[in-house]
């Protein structure tokens, strides 16, 4: 069931959660639902597909974010997607950047929920896997209450699986993106009171979500909750998700194991012609708070970034934490 994997989940963020954060994350936790970064339709038909939307195995659940507004591309796209292997396809309908409002898509569309709605139709016609949607509480000067009625409405009524609403509105003209996931105050109540207008519908909660504590408590009034940039920047939070969320007490991190296979994952990343610094910009928050971190900081980010760096680098790192009994062998 949809519900069981999307309890939590991982934002999809531009420049951040490609496949190597992804593969990180998922050393961290079996069971998180994770996202990719948001691509275009046009770029998936159209790209190189290995380099855009490629991802290890291991990944799994993986949820693809599209971006468009043409519904037979965003069908294709979501074809070729499923055909991928991905778990899920969500449509982006609140990134507001400049970039996205100039190709009619992202929180633009919050004014066109009739579009947003033929588009999932048309994904869910191409494809057998859950299509979900990704939206803001409304732009600008739309009345919130109104605006997320109206796209929840129109959305579920296409067939979407699951509605993530991130709890501010967007502002497309006054705002800078940066500001954007800052500056427009949260209104978690909204998101709240759309789950008790449609019990029976999955409505995720997104924004500003800042450690697990917070999450459990707006998981009581929601199906499920998605962190970004705190699961980003202290990923080792996630490590105590499988137990809270899902009830998965069975496999404790093995920091050992953790290290190792970051190891082979940048080894193979630098024998296709990749950088390591590829990988290792995504793990410096890694240890936040735990002690040696800071050395753990300086190896990864001067170290990780040279031309010839290789796995090695990322033992070093490791071996600066003092893990007390729990010692990386």
């Amino acid at each position: 069931m949809i519900e069981k994997y999307m309890r939590f989940s991982i934002a999809p963020m531009m420049d951040w959660t490609d496949r190597h954060c992804r593969f990180l994350h998922r050393q961290l936790t079996r069971h998180t639902l994770l996202y990719t970064e948001m691509v275009t339709a046009d770029a998936v038909i159209h790209g190189d597909r290995e380099r855009l939307i490629g991802y290890d195995p291991a990944e799994h659940p993986v949820a693809l974010q599209l971006g468009g507004s043409e519904p037979s591309r965003m069908a294709d796209a979501a074809r070729i997607a499923a055909d991928m292997g991905y778990d899920e396809i969500n449509m982006n309908v609140g990134c507001p950047s400049d970039r996205v409002q100039s190709g009619r898509f992202g929180a633009c569309l919050m004014q066109e929920p009739d579009l947003v709605a033929e588009c999932v139709a048309a994904m869910k016609q191409a494809v057998s896997v859950p299509v979900t949607v990704k939206c803001r509480l409304g732009v600008d000067d739309q009345d919130i209450e109104t605006a997320l009625d109206t796209i929840a409405d129109a959305t579920f009524a296409a067939g979407s699986d699951a509605l993530w609403a991130h709890a501010r509105k967007a502002w497309l003209e006054g705002l800078s993106p940066k500001e954007n996931r800052d500056i427009p105050p949260l209104d978690y109540d909204r998101v709240f009171r759309l789950k008790q207008r449609l019990p029976n519908r999955f409505i995720g909660i997104n924004g500003g979500i800042q450690d697990l504590n917070q999450a459990l408590e707006l998981s009581a009034h929601t199906d499920g909750v998605m962190l970004g940039r705190a699961a980003y920047h202290n990923a080792g939070l996630l490590v105590d998700v499988d137990r809270r969320f899902y009830g998965d007490a069975s496999s404790p991190v093995d920091w050992t194991r953790v290290r190792d296979a970051m190891m082979d994952h940048a080894a193979r990343h630098i024998a296709g012609g990749g950088r390591l610094v590829h990988i290792t910009r995504h793990m410096v928050g890694l240890f936040h708070g735990m002690p040696g971190a800071k050395r753990y900081r300086q190896i990864l980010s001067i170290n990780g970034p040279a031309a010839d760096a290789g796995p090695e680098v990322i033992a070093e790192a490791f071996g600066a934490i003092r893990f007390g009994e729990r010692l990386v062998a």
